[in-house]
């Protein structure tokens, strides 16, 4: 199989692309996520993206098409180094490993190259693919926040799940081969 690239920075360029998957996907983000759906919201997030406490990737598929897309949210500097984890897949490709795949991928650059300590994705009960999802990649439960978050204009319950830089090098070590 050729050699693909996991990831990519969202741009103007793919809107359309972009604004079909999220069409497409309604049923499969549910009461979960409401991502960017109309050409405004998308170049508000694009513009959000500019600023210094946002990032956002890409997630594609071998055949070059968008699979999801992976948030690092409120990254906050100095003491905190601590950053919220949003994401989603489009429909097809959810429950392909791409999530996984891409997910991995950018919390190793959140630990690695921008220099976080610390990630957080908060989990709405009911979210067995989510929840799956950063299960895989080691996180860890650490609580759950009555009526935590607001989305789609009702304040929604969410569990917790954590994990460090440290518990990051530690699985990710663990899974390397030997030479």
């Amino acid at each position: 199989m050729a050699r693909y690239d996991t990831l990519q920075k969202p741009s103007g360029r793919r809107r359309a692309e972009f604004l079909a998957a999220v069409a497409r996907s309604k049923k499969l983000h549910g009461p979960w996520v409401y991502p960017p759906a109309t050409p405004e919201a998308f170049d508000a997030y694009l513009k959000r993206l500019r600023g210094a406490t946002h990032l956002s990737y890409w997630v594609v598929a071998e055949d070059g098409a968008l699979a999801g897309v992976v948030n690092v949210n409120e990254i906050v500097r100095g003491s905190f180094c601590s950053a919220y984890l949003g994401y989603y897949a489009f429909a097809p490709y959810s429950g392909r490993g791409y999530m996984t795949r891409g997910l991995a991928a950018v919390v190793s650059a959140a630990f690695s190259k921008h220099g976080l300590h610390r990630l957080e994705a908060n989990i709405q009960p009911g979210n067995d693919a989510s929840r799956a999802l950063v299960q895989r990649l080691g996180f860890r439960l650490e609580g759950f926040s009555p009526r935590y978050l607001k989305i789609a204009g009702r304040w929604r319950d969410h569990e917790r799940w954590a994990m460090t830089a440290e518990e990051w090098r530690r699985a990710h070590r663990k899974n390397q081969p030997t030479r």
